[in-house]
């Protein structure tokens, strides 16, 4: 007999979705994505590394689950938030479910987008052109009038909720041409762009999320402003704003701020010493001799 593995109802992540996460609006990126969900539409996220995509998915779902925009159903969905993090070796198998041996029962546990369909939760791909191409085509039955999911293994196929609905997002500046999205999958979803923040935007976000002053906040994010300018003189990637919150946590902790921002950011943006040397030399104008 074919059994159903069960999961304690309680997780960390539906602890962490117990209150708002802090999130900034810098556009109009709320509205698109209420609309979207309201409408089923699978939604794309576009952006930078760190620069608040994950972030902005936890806030979405907690205002659609548990805030002003949750109704009963959705208040009782114990996990809201199906996160997974897309690899080379992610398949089909890891998204939708598999067999496993309980004792001596053969027993059958969901994966977390064939659980975020029953349930009417958000399954969200972080990184999906980093998954293998059969897990892609798989979820293409997800994004249209359909709104199906084939569990080939179960010999079953099912509806989705009308609750679900599927987030994927990439960093196009890290993909190659061989890693880019197809157009046939691209198509399936509306896209939402996102940036690093401005300077004034920035220094709020590293005030909240590090709890450092204003004052260093300010001079974190301009910092974070000049790094990004020399991706103009051979220098790739820009710093995340989550580096620039990580060198305020440092910092609030006792750290110099010439050691945060060279841990946090000039060592973990680059192994170039000339470019390690031209951000520190960068954070010197910052942050002057302590």
């Amino acid at each position: 007999m074919l059994h159903f593995l069960k999961k304690d109802k309680l997780s960390g992540l539906e602890n962490s979705l117990s209150e708002i996460p802090y999130y900034l609006p810098l556009a109009d990126e709320v509205e698109i994505f209420l609309s979207a969900y309201k409408q089923k539409l699978p939604v794309l996220l576009k952006g930078p590394t760190g620069c608040g995509k994950t972030r902005f998915v936890e806030y979405m779902t907690h205002l659609l689950y548990r805030g002003d925009h949750a109704d009963q159903n959705r208040k009782g969905i114990d996990n809201p938030l199906q996160t997974v993090a897309c690899h080379e070796d992610l398949s089909a198998t890891d998204l939708v479910g598999r067999f496993l041996l309980h004792g001596d029962e053969t027993v059958w546990q969901d994966g977390p987008l064939s659980k975020s369909v029953k349930d009417g939760a958000i399954c969200y791909l972080d990184e999906i052109v980093e998954a293998r191409k059969d897990s892609t085509v798989l979820i293409h039955s997800l994004t249209d009038h359909r709104r199906i999911l084939p569990v080939e293994k179960l010999g079953i196929t099912l509806k989705a909720n009308d609750d679900f609905l599927l987030v994927i997002s990439y960093n196009p500046g890290y993909q190659s041409v061989l890693k880019d999205l197809k157009p046939s999958t691209r198509q399936r979803f509306i896209a939402i762009d996102f940036d690093y923040p401005n300077e004034e935007n920035e220094a709020a976000i590293i005030e909240v999320e590090s709890r450092v002053g204003q004052d260093i906040a300010i001079d974190l994010a301009r910092l974070g402003a000049r790094v990004r300018r020399l991706k103009n003189h051979g220098f790739d990637d820009g710093v995340s704003t989550r580096l620039l919150v990580y060198a305020g946590k440092l910092i609030k902790d006792g750290l110099s701020c010439h050691r945060a921002c060279e841990i946090a950011v000039s060592q973990s943006v680059s192994d170039d010493k000339e470019i390690q040397t031209a951000i520190n030399e960068l954070t010197a104008v910052f942050f002057p001799s302590e």
